[in-house]
């Protein structure tokens, strides 16, 4: 596979990204092929690259939430701290959240293990199709002239909790049914911890079942040969209620706080849990949901896993808005109703030019 690299003036982003898709093989396949020249496709805008100092002693800390107190007679206070970062920070680490090491370990092991097979073995998995439960690509999806991002993605999309295994790669097959299943068991807690945080009773968010389904990305981000002219994962916020991510030792996730680009360092065993959109239209702005990113990175390969939690298939099929509960004539909603699958599709051409989806929900 050979893509056209910085410079020159013919440049074709549609031949480029035909050329790339065609090959199946990802990102990683440009790596093992040897590229020491960022090819023009993975280009971002000099804009989207700025970056604040990031000297750690100039930089707030993220909020580390330790759920053991849950298990201690601390509850109130996990749930207050649970609230102050959701309305602040929007991202929070969790530790002693009950999923064992060694099950987190594995699972970044297998992700590993997948994506550094040979390209012909994955290559049948190679679809931007998100009907297709498991699949793998890298950045088919992108909006005509988007730049494309340095990373590779294996997802598995469990509707209702439920997916046929067999659809699941044998490479991490184990790995990923029994690390959704400690997601699963962690997301009941979070719901009721946060349905708790946002004044309601702690089985409100389970009861709209609004938190599950679950699309699970692993997600993989070989070294960069020129790791300033790209990103990993360009700016976003996420479409989920939740979020849950696991990531290696390597680093590179960065969430904007303030107005500043915060590094947010991998702490062994630990998770970060992310507000999504849904949850900020749903609580009528008292949750936040923020804009995050990942920068490229010249070792490693990076590896994390995203856990997108999003609503069920009976929910899906009904409307969503700001909950009853926490409106007032002194709080009125802030967005209209919306079906989930609009949202969806409206996220997915926005691009990348725009920050944001849920000005367009806002009432």
């Amino acid at each position: 596979m050979v893509l056209s690299c910085n410079g020159g003036d013919a440049y074709d982003w549609a031949k480029a990204v035909k050329e790339f898709d065609e090959a199946k093989s990802g990102v990683k396949g440009l790596v093992d092929a040897g590229v020491t020249e960022l090819p023009r496709l993975f280009v971002h805008p000099a804009e989207h690259l700025l970056n604040n100092p990031t000297d750690p002693a100039l930089q707030p800390e993220l909020p580390t939430i330790d759920f053991a107190g849950l298990r201690q007679g601390r509850r109130r206070e996990v749930v207050e701290a649970v609230r102050r970062a959701s309305e602040e920070w929007g991202f929070f680490r969790i530790v002693n959240h009950g999923v064992p090491r060694q099950t987190m370990d594995a699972m970044l092991d297998a992700v590993r293990r997948f994506h550094e097979q040979p390209a012909e073995v994955k290559a049948p998995l190679y679809s931007d199709d998100s009907r297709r439960r498991v699949r793998f690509n890298s950045n088919s999806a992108i909006r005509e002239n988007d730049a494309a991002s340095w990373r590779d993605i294996l997802t598995c999309v469990f509707n209702d909790d439920e997916i046929d295994r067999e659809l699941i790669p044998e490479a991490c097959r184990e790995e990923v049914l029994e690390y959704v299943g400690r997601m699963i068991e962690l997301r009941e807690t979070m719901a009721e911890v946060m349905s708790e945080a946002l004044g309601l009773p702690s089985n409100y968010l389970s009861e709209i079942e609004c938190m599950k389904s679950e699309a699970m990305a692993c997600l993989y981000y070989p070294v960069c040969p020129e790791p300033q002219k790209t990103l990993g994962t360009p700016k976003h916020s996420d479409t989920t209620f939740l979020t849950l991510l696991m990531q290696d030792t390597i680093g590179g996730l960065q969430i904007l706080h303030g107005g500043q680009w915060v590094n947010v360092p991998p702490v062994p065993g630990a998770l970060i849990a992310n507000i999504g959109d849904l949850m900020q239209i749903i609580s009528n702005d008292k949750f936040i949901s923020v804009e995050h990113r990942v920068v490229a990175q010249p070792v490693g390969p990076r590896i994390s896993v995203a856990c997108f939690f999003t609503p069920s298939m009976s929910a899906a099929a009904k409307p969503f808005g700001p909950i009853k509960e926490l409106l007032s004539d002194e709080k009125p909603a802030i967005y209209r109703k919306f079906m989930f699958r609009d949202y969806c599709q409206y996220y997915k051409i926005k691009g990348q030019d725009v920050s944001s989806a849920l000005p367009h929900y806002k009432i």
